[in-house]
């Protein structure tokens, strides 16, 4: 320990729906060594989504092996600190010894449909939004637990309910332990008084004892367990703190820490959070527990962003070789004027939940002409995401106040210049990409520094560990971006949900039908 506390390396664990990644980082934010697992989903039915709770544990087992093989010998013993970011609203019902009784479900998970609505006549969809800091929709684990007991009774009474971070605390430790952070995007955290909700506990039909410990970020959960330390490499005197979900572990590791600051991750879904130093709810945006203590991240969230390119690419196209496709059609969009030649995209291809919280949504290509090639449609895309980040900035801003003028982008979409451009012109903000594009780990690693006495606050850490890298400017585009949102897409939407929601009904009428039923007569 004493040895850890002088040259200290921190352990970070980023355990997203599709892989799991370990990254050991130094005081100063570099990366000695690094392990991924990739972690598979199975999609059950159409809005089923479901994985393997056990493969979270091999996964991190595996990972945290790779990395530490890249450390030089004489380093391991430094190991001193294990923080995990985890996805969110990922839940699982286990056994009183913390094994699963049935796959986890998604946070994408879309089945919970009737539940929501349920709940909403049960408690009331304004108390849950007062008592959860989030509108009702599908996305917190609240109402897959429903639907869970609800097709399974018999597991109400027996299991026990873990999120990620609570079923690998319980492997790390022996202890179920999981913060506030990663616990208030069940749904089922009083944001208020910071404890589980007794109403909606009452309404799932479970007791508070079937429910992890609830603790602030940071806190000392305890050293290895031997079998955990045999187990995933680490040394056992190395201490498990308690983390925090992946987006709000990501505004932390872009630095991201003060009071009307922001950060847009360009990622799978597109996530955008604004730091709040007090509680605030709204349509526009859902509340959740910031990974520094005391402060709310007013987040927001496009449930298709590098998904919505994926269909793209691999349904409409048809391609195989979907980076090499990507990197194409991204070269041939630089080519495309700003509005995509008179294109525009709604891009709700998985429903909507702030400003709209319509679960049944759907996307839209408006303008289309015979003269629209795929690059349009792929510079659309990019633009409609943009206008729709706009349209939730502007929410954020009226409940919150002014915002700071500097967003940070990170993921994926974050390394290239054209997203970063275009969002910058849509939004008319200078935007700064961070120079370690994996702020998730960072932050992360960062937690676990303040944690353990490293750094004494988490602005000094931010400013050790976090570095801007290129910097987008607001370009000529600008007006013509504006133009595009105040007379077109903004309530763009609103106008025609109607017809998308009688779209949804006729689909339904149709669904479990038979395509024989549907077939045209013969000609003779």
């Amino acid at each position: 320990m004493t040895a850890s506390l002088r040259h200290p390396l921190f352990v970070a664990i980023d355990a997203s729906i599709t892989s799991l990644r370990c990254t050991i980082f130094d005081p100063q934010g570099h990366v000695l060594g690094s392990g991924r697992t990739s972690l598979d989903y199975m999609q059950v039915g159409e809005d089923g989504y479901e994985q393997d709770a056990n493969s979270w544990w091999s996964a991190l087992c595996s990972s945290t092996r790779q990395a530490i093989a890249e450390l030089p010998p004489d380093r391991v013993v430094d190991l001193a600190t294990l923080c995990i970011a985890h996805q969110r609203e990922a839940i699982v019902a286990t056994d009183a010894n913390g094994d699963p009784l049935c796959p986890a479900i998604l946070g994408m998970d879309n089945r919970c449909r009737q539940d929501v609505t349920a709940a909403e006549r049960n408690i009331g969809g304004v108390r849950l939004h007062a008592l959860s800091g989030k509108p009702a929709c599908t996305t917190p684990s609240l109402y897959k637990l429903m639907y869970l007991f609800r097709m399974r009774p018999e597991l109400r009474d027996v299991s026990f309910v873990a999120d990620v971070h609570a079923f690998l605390a319980r492997k790390l430790t022996g202890r179920s332990m999981t913060s506030f952070a990663s616990a208030d995007p069940t749904g089922l955290v009083d944001m208020r008084k910071r404890a589980w909700s007794h109403s909606l506990i009452r309404m799932l039909g479970i007791d508070p004892h079937q429910l992890p410990e609830l603790v602030e970020c940071g806190y000392l959960i305890g050293p290895l367990t031997e079998h955990a330390a045999e187990e995933t490499g680490l040394p056992a005197h190395v201490i498990l703190y308690a983390g925090a979900g992946d987006a709000q572990l990501s505004g932390l590791g872009a630095g991201v820490v003060q009071h009307g600051r922001g950060f847009i991750d360009l990622g799978t879904a597109i996530c955008g959070s604004v730091v709040s130093d007090r509680y605030e709810i709204d349509n526009a945006f859902r509340t959740l527990h910031h990974a520094v203590p005391g402060r709310y991240c007013l987040e927001t969230t496009v449930r298709g962003g590098m998904l919505t390119l994926w269909w793209l690419i691999d349904h409409l196209l048809g391609s195989t070789t979907r980076g090499k496709t990507m990197r194409d059609l991204e070269g041939q969009a630089r080519q495309v004027l700003p509005g995509s030649d008179g294109l525009v995209t709604i891009p709700y291809w998985n429903g909507v939940m702030n400003p709209y919280w319509d679960d049944g949504a759907r996307g839209a290509f408006i303008g289309l002409t015979p003269r629209h090639r795929p690059a349009h449609l792929y510079r659309s895309i990019l633009e409609g995401l943009a206008l729709e980040q706009r349209l939730h900035l502007e929410g954020v801003g009226k409940s919150l106040g002014k915002l700071d003028q500097h967003l940070v982008l990170i993921g994926g979409g974050s390394r290239s210049d054209l997203w970063c451009q275009i969002f910058a012109d849509v939004l008319d903000r200078p935007l700064y990409r961070t120079r370690n594009p994996d702020a998730t780990s960072t932050g992360a690693a960062i937690l676990g520094a303040v944690a353990h006495g490293y750094y004494p606050s988490f602005e000094r850490a931010v400013e050790q560990m976090t570095k801007l890298g290129a910097r987008f400017e607001p370009g000529p585009r600008v007006p013509l971006y504006d133009r595009l949102y105040r007379d077109v897409y903004r309530g763009l939407y609103l106008d025609i949900a109607p017809r998308l929601r009688e779209l949804s009904r006729i689909r339904l009428l149709t669904a479990d039908q038979p395509l024989a039923s549907f077939s045209h007569p013969v000609l003779e």
